[in-house]
């Protein structure tokens, strides 16, 4: 949005200033939100520069070299992959240059690279593009796009600057679109469901952490989450650890990605003996419910043998079948019944053959349920007024108040709501 453009450059300097003194931590952190504010070319250039510096310079070149030198330094690193002669498929060594700086690079293969550049040229919340799935997929294509990105940008396999981020991004991609609650919050705001910011209550999806995929603590790391999706790691298969731990199990279904905890110790725990040896009898656990349905049951008894004639029916609207208009004696509540049925009915009658409605008496008892159902019903529209009041201001405020119209807040807080000044009226609400 244009409104977190200035937010986002400033954001930008703060991580120039970072890269230019050798924090590339700092300034990789910087960037990103920048680019999370408001994505720019500028930033996308400089959080590039960061990762090959970060990836390539050592802790002594790191402190001395200036912007240009870092851009320069990338430029000869790739250049020296382009044209070292090697056969299709070989990884490159590292370059003459990191050397020097006494750290040597990771090895990659030119596809692996490709797999990285194509993933972070994506932006960080455009999930179906780093997956490479349509938004109409299902969750079989989910899984296999995950499952093909995953074992190619795995850090254990790929050494390329940025694999470790690319790694990030698609384990975060996988968790959203993975789960139907985030994918559908996603698609209707097309921002990350677990972010603070996204138009979606971190309340309703509980241990959602509010930052992007930078952090993985109310869900899971991507390394658990690989393990999870292919059974223990890259080289943990399926069976248990060697000193017979548990094993973690996971399942893809209509919850998202969830997993299980199983423990393959043949020998039962300690305590397993003892608490079989404490466990009752089943008949002594459910003795309190048989007793809880028996007395359901006998006081059920006398409805159930006797012959009662149930209330009116009745409308808050006229209409050709409830045409007959009435008001109850406490609220003064208007409502419409059928005449016919009404005034034919036994216990109605008589009271209103009375000529007053007595308390405890079969019409007072018929218009307090009026008098319930028509409160219960403005309560419902009250809430959900002033629900939709809120979701205005809080459209209107925007991100951290950026370019606000107070005015129009506090027009929209002055609002009354019909349904709510009702209720006042008769007395609910204070």
């Amino acid at each position: 949005m244009e409104s977190n453009k200035d937010e986002a450059l400033k954001c930008l300097a703060i991580a120039q200033k970072h890269r230019d003194t050798g924090n590339f931590s700092a300034a990789r952190k910087f960037t990103r939100k920048s680019i999370s504010l408001f994505a720019t070319p500028e930033a996308e250039k400089l959080l590039e520069s960061i990762e090959a510096a970060a990836a390539g310079a050592g802790p002594s070149s790191e402190d001395a070299a200036t912007t240009n030198g870092t851009h320069g330094s990338t430029q000869a690193s790739s250049s020296a992959t382009q044209t070292h002669p090697s056969a299709a498929g070989s990884k490159p060594r590292s370059t003459d240059a990191t050397r020097a700086a006494g750290k040597e690079k990771r090895e990659y293969t030119v596809e692996q690279l490709k797999v990285v550049k194509r993933v972070k040229g994506c932006k960080i919340t455009d999930y179906y593009e780093i997956l490479e799935v349509k938004r109409d997929c299902g969750e079989t294509e989910i899984k296999k796009a995950y499952r093909k990105l995953a074992l190619a940008l795995h850090p254990d396999k790929n050494g390329a600057p940025g694999a470790d981020e690319a790694f990030k991004m698609v384990s975060k991609a996988f968790q959203v679109l993975s789960d139907p609650q985030k994918r559908a919050a996603f698609d209707q705001h097309g921002s990350d469901p677990e972010s603070r910011f996204s138009g979606m209550s971190s309340g309703s999806s509980p241990g959602f952490s509010p930052a992007p995929f930078t952090s993985f603590e109310g869900e899971m790391s991507p390394e658990e989450l690989f393990n999870m999706f292919f059974g223990g790691g890259m080289n943990g298969g399926f069976g248990a650890g060697p000193f017979g731990g548990p094993v973690f199990t996971a399942s893809f279904g209509p919850g998202g990605f969830s997993r299980t905890r199983v423990h393959v110790n043949r020998r039962a725990p300690p305590n397993a003996q003892g608490q079989q040896a404490q466990a009752r009898p089943l008949f002594f656990q459910l003795l309190p419910l048989l007793l809880l349905f028996s007395f359901s049951i006998l006081s059920a008894l006398p409805s159930l043998f006797s012959s009662s004639t149930p209330d009116p029916r009745f409308a808050f609207s006229q209409s050709s079948r409830f045409n007959v208009e009435r008001q109850t004696d406490n609220m003064g509540i208007r409502y419409h019944v059928n005449g016919p049925e009404f005034f034919n009915h036994p216990k109605i009658a008589a009271d209103l053959a009375g000529g007053s409605v007595r308390r405890g008496s079969a019409l007072a008892r018929f218009e307090s349920h009026v008098e319930h159902a028509y409160t219960q019903d403005r309560y419902a529209e009250c809430q959900r007024g002033m629900n939709e009041r809120e979701r205005r201001k809080e459209a209107e405020i925007g991100f951290f108040g950026v370019g606000t119209d107070w005015e129009k807040v506090k027009r929209i807080e002055a609002e009354k709501i019909e349904s709510c000044e009702e209720l006042r009226r008769l007395g609910v609400l204070g």
